[in-house]
C-alpha cells in the first residue's frame, strides 16, 4: 500500500506539472500517463500547433532526459535516422548490422512526428518494434527496451495494407484541437518555462506492470466487454481480439494505480479512445459505450442501493393492485365474499402491507444516504479512479441513479395509498432535495 499510495503522489504532481502548461489537455495527460503505465502506444491526431510532441516530450522528461528519441518523418527520412547507421566494420565481414545506440531501438521513450510518412523500409522495422518490441538487426533479433511511444500526424492514413498494420499498434488514439476557452488564452503567455523536473523512475512504470499481471476480471465486467462488443457490431465496429485483451490490461494497470487487485467499472472510463478509427466515430462509440457503463455502475451499487430489488417489489404489487383494490372497496361495502377466496386476500394484503413497508422504509433510508453522500460526490469518484478528469459528470451518474431510486419510492407509496388509503409511516421524503 505504500508503493501504492507514492505512485499516487508522483502522478498527482505529474498532473499538476503538466496541466500548469499545458492548457485544456487535462483528460489527455491523464490519458497519456495511464498509456505510458500501461506500456502502449499513443497516437495524437490534429493540426499543427496543437503542443503534441510539446507534450510528448514533456511526459519523457518526467523520467529524465537520456534514452529518449525523437523524430520528425518524412517520405525521404532513411532507415539510418531511424535505427542507426550500418556498421563498416561489420560490413567488412559481410554482416549488415546497425548501430543502434541513440536511436529508436535503445530508446525507452519516443515520439515519432508525422509517422504516416514514414517508407515501406522503415514500416517493416516500426511494426515489429511497436507491437512485440523486437528489432531486427540483420540476422539478429534485439529486444527493445522501449517502454512508451507517442505518435503525431496531421491526418489519418489513407486505405493502405503497410499504414494500417502500423495504425494498429497505436491502442490510445486521441484527437487533439486548437484552444476553445478564453481563459485559456489569458493563460497562453504566461505559462511556466522552468525545466520539468524529474518525477518517475523505470522502476514505477515496471512495478506497475508487474502488479497488473495480477490483477483480477470479473464474469460480470468480462460479460460488459463482450456486451459492448456485440453492441459495436451491430453498429458494424470491428474490433480485433488483440485490441479488446490490450483494453482489458489497459483496465488492469488502472486498477493497480487506484490500489485494487481487482477490475472496477471505474477503471474502463477512458475505453472509447481505444476504440475509434476516425475521430467522426468517438460520439457514437461514446454514447454506446456509457449506456453499457451506467447499467454496470447500477449493478454495482446494488449493495448501497439496490434499485433492481425494489423495483421488482414495486412492479410485483402494482400488478396486483387493481386486485386487492377492488377487495378492500367490496369489504367496505359489505360484499359478501367466499370464505376461501376472503382468507387468500387477506394474507395477500397482509403481505402486501409488510412488504411495502419494509421496502418503502429501507429505500428511503438508502436515499437519504445517497443524499448526503452526494455532498461530496466528487471526492467519492475521485477515489474510485483518480485519473479521471470530468468528475462532476461521473457524479451526476449517481445523480441519476438517486433519482431513479425515488421513482421507485413513489411507485411503492402509490400502490400502498391506492391498496391502505394512507401513506407508509417512516417512508416520509423530501423530494425537492
Amino acid at each position: 500500500m505504500q508503493k501504492v499510495a507514492q505512485l499516487q503522489q508522483k502522478l498527482d504532481q505529474a498532473i499538476e506539472i503538466l496541466e500548469r502548461r499545458f492548457l485544456e489537455r487535462s483528460e489527455l495527460i491523464r490519458l497519456l500517463l495511464l498509456g505510458m503505465m500501461s506500456g502502449e502506444n499513443a497516437l495524437l491526431v490534429g493540426p499543427p500547433g496543437t503542443a503534441k510532441s510539446q507534450l510528448a516530450r514533456s511526459i519523457s522528461q518526467l523520467f529524465g532526459t537520456e534514452h529518449w528519441f525523437d523524430y520528425l518523418l518524412t517520405r525521404f527520412t532513411t532507415p539510418d535516422e531511424i535505427f542507426g547507421p550500418v556498421s563498416l566494420q561489420q560490413l567488412k565481414q559481410d554482416q549488415y548490422v546497425r548501430k543502434t545506440a541513440g536511436y529508436l531501438p535503445s530508446a525507452q521513450f519516443a515520439f515519432l512526428d508525422e509517422i504516416f510518412k514514414a517508407n515501406s523500409a522503415i514500416l517493416n522495422s516500426l511494426l515489429s518494434i511497436l507491437h512485440e518490441r523486437i528489432y531486427f538487426n540483420g540476422k539478429e533479433k534485439e529486444a527493445v527496451p522501449l517502454q512508451f511511444l507517442v505518435a503525431a500526424s496531421n491526418e489519418l492514413p489513407d486505405e493502405d495494407e503497410q499504414l494500417s498494420a502500423l495504425y494498429d499498434r497505436f491502442l490510445i488514439r486521441y484527437e487533439v484541437g486548437y484552444l476553445q476557452h478564453a481563459s485559456s488564452y489569458e493563460k497562453m503567455f504566461n505559462l511556466p518555462t522552468k525545466e520539468i523536473p524529474v518525477v518517475f523512475s523505470l522502476y514505477d512504470v515496471q512495478d506497475v506492470q508487474a502488479a497488473a499481471q495480477d490483477v483480477s476480471i470479473s464474469e460480470g465486467l468480462i460479460y460488459f466487454l463482450y456486451s459492448l462488443k456485440k453492441d459495436l457490431e451491430e453498429k458494424e465496429f470491428r474490433i480485433s481480439d488483440r485490441r479488446w485483451k490490450k483494453i482489458v490490461q489497459v483496465w488492469k494497470t488502472s486498477a493497480v494505480i487506484n490500489g485494487r487487485d481487482h477490475v472496477s467499472i471505474w477503471d474502463t472510463v477512458y475505453t472509447p479512445h481505444m476504440l475509434w478509427d476516425v475521430p467522426e466515430d468517438l460520439p457514437v462509440l461514446r454514447e454506446l459505450f456509457e449506456q453499457r457503463f451506467t447499467e454496470q455502475v447500477k449493478i454495482e451499487l446494488e449493495t448501497e442501493l439496490p434499485l433492481r430489488r425494489f423495483h421488482q417489489i414495486a412492479q410485483r404489487w402494482m400488478e396486483k393492485e387493481a386486485d386487492l383494490h377492488a377487495f378492500q372497496f367490496k369489504k367496505e361495502i359489505g360484499h359478501k365474499l367466499g370464505k376461501e377466496k376472503a382468507e387468500q386476500y387477506r394474507d395477500l394484503l397482509e403481505e402486501c402491507r409488510l412488504e411495502l413497508e419494509e421496502a418503502g422504509r429501507e429505500l428511503r433510508n438508502r436515499l437519504v444516504e445517497a443524499q448526503k453522500r452526494e455532498q461530496n460526490m466528487r471526492q467519492y469518484v475521485f477515489e474510485k479512479n483518480r485519473l479521471i478528469f470530468e468528475l462532476d459528470k461521473f457524479a451526476l451518474k449517481y445523480v441519476h441513479l438517486r433519482v431513479e431510486g425515488e421513482r421507485i419510492l413513489q411507485m411503492l407509496q402509490g400502490v400502498y395509498r391506492t391498496v391502505f388509503d394512507r401513506e407508509i409511516a417512516g417512508a416520509e421524503y423530501d423530494y425537492t432535495l
